[in-house]
């Protein structure tokens, strides 16, 4: 092969998803390219009397534009233009060179003949890496049950079945519930089952509506009884009771009613679960027992990721225990203190406020006191605050590198003093300000009065949007954090001395599209804490289009997943776990689709330094 070509050939022997092919196919396909070079400034044919053309880059980089004008992509050395060969009809867009580039071309027809032995090709050069991202989403959210599907809904009918008669009273039902300590009756006529009934039931349809406690069980159970078969999967058991709402589920095996299986019931298989933990939290007495209770934390991660849970059920799980300790605290300080001398609102912000832990992220914590508080009121405040802030710490929640703690005097203010910051960081942005916009636009109430919050964050909304010199900044803030991928389809990795040769999927992964939602929903005046509940608010927005809101929506799904896997591995390693991921440790496939992920940040992100202008700041 002559010294040009087995230059090419080589390139593309590396380039997924060439590299699998056998070594005839790629000869071909090398001997089949023509080498293609574009001025910066130069256009790719898009017209109706082009041929459609794959492009590999080999050299230089591409803006994938809309016919209106809108940046839709970016095209580095080493990724491949698939969208011309995945249209049926020539799209309406165009590309420009951004600097001189070489590239590798071959019509679609003749590569779709050279590769019609290999589907998985065609399929690759057929979607976009949105869509390629897409559909490795789906498989991963499929896969993630399967720890699920291989165990079975009688395997955890357990203990003995309580039934009652339909005639019974619901005195004498709720007496016997806590006889036997069950949250459920089966209600038995003729040896058939007529009816369940839950605590919940007693609550909302007894108690809540004034009916006497001597009503029969017949006038608040539910008749139609939503039930499972014994040899379905817990898995089957999840989607039942998440399509119709239930939360306890009758099991029937050939013999007849077997048990009740609940989601708690599905949460304990490896003998904990974070409802559990959180009860014990509630109870804890001292210190030292909540202590006790926060070493649990990374087994309950584990378990959840073990048992298939995603990102939003292990982080709402994670953070629900934080909350309860950060509660409890408050509770045992308050004790200990006396009551408060004035109304407040212990204020949670970061991933915490969005509901996005995973085991023990350090604090991001502030106080907001009434204006009606007085001004020896704060030696109070701060021992409270010194109390709770050092618990946490104690508990494996370290202490704020940037101080950004309730302890801090600057995080300890009446409502009024915040409500200026907030006005202050909008009409200055500097960049302190905005470094700390990025920790406080993401608040929420973890105990005390959350109208002191509210009445702060109605005057941000009426603010923020208004303000599109605060937006730009924020978006060149945001910009700050850019994906991992450097040339030729390359990973750029850490290189600090103790986290070498990795990628940090928070900061480079997670924190770009976290920093871009919280853009979208400013820019809206939307109220949404989340990551994922501001993409889905700001879905079809003019400041995010649908299309967009559902690739960061994939990418970071399937970052956070990634994470969560890494994290699950060193703590069954008992290491602690971390953020920082070595791509050896992924297979060729889930490398390429983090690739597809960062790729759609990217593009995401180069829209909005677009529409921004963020190089006129």
């Amino acid at each position: 092969m002559e010294i040009e070509l087995q230059e090419i050939h080589d390139f593309i022997a590396a380039i997924p998803p060439f590299d699998r092919l056998p070594e005839n196919i790629l000869h071909s396909l090398t001997s089949a390219l023509r080498i293609q070079y574009v001025r910066r400034g130069g256009d790719i044919p898009t017209g109706n009397d082009a041929t459609p053309t794959l492009h590999i880059l080999r050299q230089g980089a591409m803006a994938l534009y809309s016919g209106k004008g809108n940046l839709m992509g970016m095209l580095g050395e080493g990724d491949i233009c698939t969208s011309f060969c995945a249209a049926e009809t020539m799209p309406d867009f165009y590309i420009k060179a951004t600097e001189d580039t070489l590239l590798y071309s071959i019509p679609c027809d003749q590569l779709s003949q050279l590769m019609e032995d290999d589907p998985s090709v065609l399929h690759f050069i057929h979607h976009s890496a949105a869509q390629r991202l897409k559909e490795a989403v789906s498989a991963m959210q499929e896969q993630s049950g399967s720890s699920l599907l291989h165990t079975y809904a009688g395997d955890i009918c357990r203990g003995e079945l309580v039934t009652a008669a339909p005639g019974a009273s619901i005195r004498d039902g709720a007496r016997l519930m806590t006889e036997h300590g069950v949250s459920s009756l089966i209600l038995m006529q003729d040896n058939q089952s007529v009816g369940l009934v839950t605590d919940r039931d007693i609550r909302q349809r007894c108690v809540a509506k004034g009916l006497s406690f001597d009503s029969p069980l017949a006038d608040i159970m539910t008749r139609d009884i939503i039930s499972l078969g014994a040899s379905e999967s817990l898995f089957d058991a999840l989607l039942v009771m998440t399509r119709e709402q239930v939360h306890h589920l009758p099991v029937f095996d050939d013999s007849g009613l077997k048990g009740i299986i609940t989601t708690t019931d599905i949460m304990r298989q490896e003998g904990l679960s974070a409802v559990h933990l959180t009860g014990t939290i509630r109870k804890a007495e001292s210190l030292e027992a909540l202590i006790d209770a926060s070493r649990m934390l990374p087994r309950i991660q584990l378990q959840l990721t073990t048992m298939g849970a995603d990102l939003r059920h292990v982080s709402y799980a994670v953070t629900a225990i934080t909350e309860a300790i950060t509660r409890r605290l408050i509770e045992l300080a308050e004790a200990d203190l006396g009551p408060p001398p004035a109304p407040y609102a212990w204020i949670a912000a970061g991933s915490q406020a969005r509901r996005e832990q995973t085991c023990h992220s350090d604090q991001d914590n502030g106080l907001i006191i009434s204006d009606k508080s007085q001004p020896g009121d704060d030696a109070w405040f701060a021992s409270l605050a010194k109390y709770v802030n050092d618990g946490l710490n104690a508990c494996g929640y370290v202490y704020c590198p940037g101080d950004v703690m309730a302890s801090n005097s600057k995080w300890r203010q009446p409502a009024a003093v915040w409500q200026g910051y907030f006005e202050q960081w909008i009409e200055q942005p500097e960049p302190m300000a905005l470094m700390l916009s990025s920790i406080f636009f993401d608040l929420r109430v973890v105990h005390g009065e959350t109208k002191l919050l509210d009445k702060i964050r109605k005057n941000i909304m009426k603010k923020a949007p208004n303000n599109q010199l605060f937006l730009a900044h924020m978006v060149r803030n945001a910009l700050s954090h850019r994906p991992p991928l450097g040339f030729f389809r390359d990973f750029v990795l850490v290189h600090d001395g103790q986290h070498d040769d990795t990628l940090d999927l928070k900061h480079s992964g997670l924190v770009p599209i976290i920093d871009m939602a919280r853009i979208y929903a400013l820019a809206e005046g939307l109220n949404e804490i989340s990551t994922e509940d501001r993409l889905r608010a700001a879905a079809g927005t003019p400041s995010l289009s649908k299309g967009g809101a559902a690739n960061l929506l994939d990418a970071f799904e399937f970052i956070s997943n990634l994470r969560l896997e890494h994290q699950a591995a060193q703590i069954r390693e008992g290491e602690t776990p971390d953020n920082f991921l070595s791509p050896k440790q992924l297979s060729k496939l889930e490398r390429e689709h983090l690739k597809d992920a960062f790729k759609v940040v990217q593009t995401m992100q180069a829209t909005l330094e677009m529409r921004y202008q963020t190089d006129r700041i």
